[in-house]
């Protein structure tokens, strides 16, 4: 009989359970496609749910190890993409009716990694329109909802990605993010994401919103299994220009130091005057820095640049960016956007050469800046999303404004690894977070961090009540 909690088993465990023969990939599978069918309807994290996908893909890892064939810990692993990432065969919608049609011949970079290492596709994952417009009525799929309280918003734009590992429908799932986009859901939704640094991951094949602030990581359930599947998908593509020839570290062997000695730096005038900013969002990221100061972590103050000029010059970019990718359906199809994306994209067509200029030139110099806090510490640690989730009636411009209640824009502009993780749940029952950034190509440092703050974090055992009618 097949265990009914099946996807509270970590990477590691589950890998060593199907090299046991305690249950095969087919059920594993199985038992997850079974789960969807009973929880997706409520959430809406699956945009489209490839049963047979699934089902071939486990069959083949079950036959590898009956074979002893050993591809990696992700085999017979099942995960999600969101659908922005290219799947050959399998539509990839970009929750756009402008690509409702649209079959790729070809799969992502990152999805030839995870077939490489005998991972299971379950599906593709709900994001908002091209990965920055707000939940649509008019859209053609419904938006994702938070399991921890449906009434309210998982993130944005990585989503579905984000709802499916709160919900355990997935153990992992692949997101984007630009500005915020694997960093918001998992704030939200009380799991972990990762934004690796710029060029670690191929972003081949997984359509674009910003070619030069464009970052692919995971969403999972924990550190540990966010360093599993980098070390699966990080590596050198020449097929991506923005790719970075850089070795790929053993992400979890690196990750076990411990803090003792590792310098810490707050940049608490980042956050501390925010608009939005909640007193438990501050109580519980005070508390983690204690715990790390009682591993014996240096925490003291930093300064970073100001806040809003970093978000400011992210936001010309990211604009401008994406208008330049969409300009000719803007021209051609423009009812077809919904109408916060073509509010936002919009923007884009108005800024000047001299305007893109001056941002790619404060980018090089606000990253300079960030860089020379390294000198003195070895991670930086802040906030993410400023208070809890929003109502989903509400207005989705939160996530947008350089006031609002959330702090990831920064990092794309500066390309440092960033990873967002629980911090506790809130007086009404939602998740809080915090946010671990790191020197460039340090991913290592950011998940020992990362590491340290999940011991006897309590959260971590906590499952949104939908996630237990599974």
């Amino acid at each position: 009989m097949i265990d009914s909690a099946l996807h509270e088993l970590p990477i590691r465990d589950a890998g060593a359970a199907l090299r046991a023969g305690t249950f095969s990939a087919t059920d594993l599978a199985r038992y997850s496609l079974d789960r969807i069918e009973k929880i997706n309807p409520g959430i809406n994290a699956f945009v489209t749910i490839t049963p047979e996908r699934a089902l071939a893909d486990a069959a083949r890892a079950d036959e590898d190890f009956a074979r002893g064939i050993d591809r990696g810990p992700l085999q017979g692993i099942p995960y999600g993409l969101k659908d922005i990432y290219d799947t050959a065969g399998i539509r990839t919608a970009c929750h756009s009716r402008l690509r409702l049609n649209h079959v790729p011949e070809a799969d992502s970079a990152v999805t030839e990694k995870f077939a490489a290492q005998g991972a299971v596709l379950l599906g593709k994952l709900t994001t908002n329109e091209f990965a920055l417009g707000n939940p649509d009525p008019q859209a053609p799929f419904p938006p994702a909802l938070n399991p921890w309280n449906t009434e309210r918003s998982p993130g944005g734009s990585s989503s579905g990605s984000g709802a499916a590992v709160a919900a355990g429908l997935v153990r992992v799932a692949m997101g984007s993010d630009t500005g915020a986009s694997i960093r918001s859901p998992a704030s939200l939704c009380g799991i972990v994401g990762l934004k690796p640094t710029f060029g670690l991951v191929s972003r081949r094949g997984v359509f674009p919103l910003s070619h030069s602030l464009d970052h692919c990581g995971p969403l999972t359930r924990s550190v540990e299994d966010a360093a599993i599947v980098m070390e699966a998908i990080a590596g050198y593509d020449h097929r991506d220009p923005a790719s970075a020839n850089a070795p790929v570290p053993q992400f979890r062997s690196l990750m076990r130091g411990g803090v003792k000695g590792l310098r810490v730096g707050v940049p608490r005038h980042f956050f501390s005057g925010a608009k939005g900013l909640s007193p438990e969002t501050v109580i519980a990221l005070e508390a983690s820095l204690e715990k790390l100061a009682n591993q014996g972590a240096i925490v003291r103050d930093i300064t970073l640049p100001d806040y809003a000029t970093m978000s400011a010059c992210g936001r010309v970019i990211m604009y401008t960016e994406a208008f330049a990718i969409h300009e000719k359906d803007f021209r051609e199809r423009p009812k077809e956007f919904g109408f916060s994306t073509y509010m936002r994209m919009i923007m884009g067509a108005f800024t000047s050469g001299a305007d893109i200029v001056q941002a790619y030139r404060l980018r090089r110099e606000l990253t300079q800046e960030v860089n020379s806090r390294f000198e003195d510490c070895d991670v930086i640690i802040t906030a993410t999303a400023l208070g809890t989730a929003p109502e989903m009636n509400q207005p989705d411009g939160w996530s947008m404004p350089s006031d609002a209640p959330m702090q990831c824009m920064p990092f794309n502009v500066t390309g440092h690894p960033a990873m967002a993780m629980p911090t506790g749940l809130s007086s009404d029952g939602l998740p809080l977070a915090l946010q671990i950034v790191g020197k460039h190509f340090d991913e290592p440092t950011v998940l020992r961090v990362g590491a340290a703050l999940e011991k006897d974090n309590p959260v971590l055992s906590r499952w949104p009540d939908i996630a237990k009618s599974g």
